[in-house]
């Protein structure tokens, strides 16, 4: 069974943050960093969504105040690095926006380029904090805020599923689809099936020097 974390981990960087407005009036609480400082990997999500409140657990970080502890996508992207064989002692889970972007109607919406940069402090602090042999955003809008923090643009992220991005200001960069959306591009990219998706993430981190060889 995937590993829920312990809100013990939490790692909140303020006990309350406006720069955002919109962000602040929107949200539950805020979705803060969650897991071991020493991990090996940083997995870095774009914003919490507006989760599931009735859940009994997994009710997202916009109610439970930690990144990435959606029914859907929490649960998802915790359990493929887990069947890695990655222990949460090895994992740290964080968001490029801490707070819930609402659309107004009930459901998410991106965050604008001005929340990204307002929270990127937060988001570096985090990555300074934990050392990371790699950062693995989930997706496109995490990846484009990550490469905001270099100076780089991303032109296209299909291409850079799996290929390893290297910077002189951030650990190496691995990105992976979102899971709200690895169903509908695993085959376009070339994967049978979930199994050897989950493979050729293992074979990636493996390369990176971020996930130990079977039977070593």
């Amino acid at each position: 069974m995937v590993t829920f974390p312990d809100p013990a981990d939490r790692n909140v960087l303020a006990e309350d943050c406006r720069r955002c407005p919109a962000l602040a009036e929107a949200r539950t609480c805020i979705a803060w960093g969650v897991g071991s400082l020493d991990a090996t990997l940083v997995v870095v999500g774009e914003a919490p969504g507006a989760g599931s409140p009735e859940a009994a657990r997994w009710r997202g970080g916009n109610h439970t105040g930690m990144a990435y502890t959606a029914r859907h996508s929490g649960r998802r992207v915790r359990t493929l690095l887990e069947s890695l064989g990655y222990g949460p002692d090895e994992l740290y889970f964080t968001n490029a926006v801490k707070c819930f972007p609402s659309d107004g109607e009930g459901s998410n919406r991106e965050p604008t380029a001005g929340e990204r940069a307002n929270c990127r402090p937060y988001l570096l602090a985090e990555l300074e904090q934990v050392d990371p042999a790699c950062v693995v955003p989930t997706g496109r809008h995490a990846t484009t805020s990550l490469l905001a923090a270099t100076g780089r643009d991303l032109e296209g992220f299909l291409e850079t599923v799996l290929e390893p991005i290297e910077t002189d200001e951030l650990p190496p960069l691995l990105p992976i689809l979102h899971p709200s959306y690895q169903d509908v591009w695993l085959r376009r990219l070339g994967y049978e099936d979930e199994a050897a998706y989950r493979e050729a993430v293992g074979d990636a981190l493996e390369a990176l020097g971020a996930l130990e060889a079977p039977g070593t």
